[in-house]
């Protein structure tokens, strides 16, 4: 794992480096959005799992799976922030909360989206990510 993102990220941000424009960029990110890992059903949507500062209504929940592992499920009704849910769940599902914990948000950038992004959807990615740190960090510690 790097200090920036883990390893298994490396592919995906190739895949997004080799787009053409932010159209691609976001086509691509759709498509994330369609097969996000770990969806969080909106029927589990509520106020405590909200994020606060997102464009959209976007919501995450985080655990620890069976073995102690990070499990992050995620739900949002815009595509591109679905999108960059599902990546930051393949990013840290299945890592030590700890590891979790130490990851930037330098792979958003890594990947051209940061400066295709609105400034209220990079907000809300940020919100978003700075959430699943700080209950890494608590989850860490049981």
């Amino acid at each position: 794992m790097s200090s920036h993102w883990p390893e298994h990220l490396d592919g995906i941000i190739e895949e997004f480096k080799d787009c053409f424009d932010s159209m691609e960029r976001y086509e691509l990110l759709f498509d994330y959005a369609k097969n996000n890992p770990n969806p969080l059903p909106t029927e589990e949507w509520t106020e405590e799992n909200q994020i606060l500062g997102c464009q959209s209504r976007a919501h995450v929940i985080c655990s620890l799976d069976e073995g102690g592992l990070f499990l992050l499920k995620a739900g949002a009704d815009a595509q591109i922030v679905q999108g960059l849910m599902s990546i930051t769940a393949i990013a840290v599902n299945g890592l030590e909360p700890i590891e979790v914990s130490k990851l930037t948000p330098a792979y958003i950038e890594e990947m051209g989206l940061k400066a295709a992004l609105s400034p209220n959807r990079a907000n809300g990615f940020l919100n978003m990510f700075n959430r699943v740190i700080k209950e890494a960090k608590i989850l860490s510690e049981t």
